[in-house]
């Protein structure tokens, strides 16, 4: 898949190793970089996908690559489960996620610990959801990935994926190719100082399967009812699916 042969920083290390190590030196600029990139309608984009998350009532729910956890304590806020559990391959985004859940006293609710997806420490069937906030395109096997979040869930239990993709609009895609080929990388570099993360951002979502092509990967995985909701002119998508 190509989107697995496009990594930060284009050396020989695995690109789990290189996406920990970049979000590790971008984390305390992430949530800044976050609003700015995308005039927050992130926040937006994740509480329509805790809505989705809460027609199903899960007790227990997994965050994969939950960054610097928003979508962790959206999760929780809204629903408020009997346990939220995110996992992340990077130690500087969990960092700033502790100091969220801290700040909340919520240590008791949501726990937060360095993982990687493609060999979750978790039981079969452990979690009644599994959710990804873009993330997914940072897999290192995406299918792998998949296989392992359809593992933890139980049966009957439920997969929402948010993920960036492009426009289909020609009109929107110039204006969209525009910002996010040249602006982002030139502010990202300018306030985190790593110009490949914000050079690899445009280039991974360019990159990963989207629409039907992500529906057969999630099928293929196992799971069923896999369905896709696009988001502000195609800009971004939310998949879901059922174990």
């Amino acid at each position: 898949m190509y989107v697995e042969k496009i990594t930060p920083y284009n050396n020989e290390e695995r690109k789990a190793r290189q996406v920990e190590e970049m979000f590790d030196s971008i984390a305390p600029a992430y949530d800044f970089m976050n609003r700015a990139m995308t005039l927050g309608i992130d926040r937006w984009w994740r509480r329509v996908a805790v809505k989705m998350v809460k027609r199903s009532n899960p007790r227990r729910i997994l965050d994969v690559a939950t960054g610097t956890g928003d979508f962790a304590i959206g999760l929780y806020d809204k629903i408020h489960p009997k346990q939220v559990v995110g996992i992340d391959l990077s130690q500087g985004m969990l960092d700033v996620a502790r100091r969220k859940v801290e700040k909340r006293g919520l240590q008791d609710a949501i726990t937060l610990q360095q993982g990687d997806c493609l060999a979750m420490p978790f039981k079969d069937g452990e979690f009644d959801a599994v959710t990804v906030a873009f993330g997914v395109r940072n897999f290192e096997h995406l299918l792998q990935g998949y296989q392992q979040m359809h593992r933890v869930l139980a049966p009957g239990g439920m997969l929402c994926v948010v993920e960036l993709s492009t426009p289909r609009n020609r009109v929107t895609r110039w204006f969209y190719d525009l910002y996010t080929l040249h602006i982002i990388p030139w502010f990202g570099a300018l306030k985190s100082h790593d110009k490949s993360a914000y050079r690899y951002l445009p280039q991974s979502i360019a990159a990963v399967p989207q629409g039907e092509d992500m529906l057969a990967i999630m099928r293929e995985a196992g799971f069923n009812e896999c369905k896709v909701k696009r988001m502000t002119f195609g800009t971004c998508s939310i998949y879901t699916g059922k174990r």
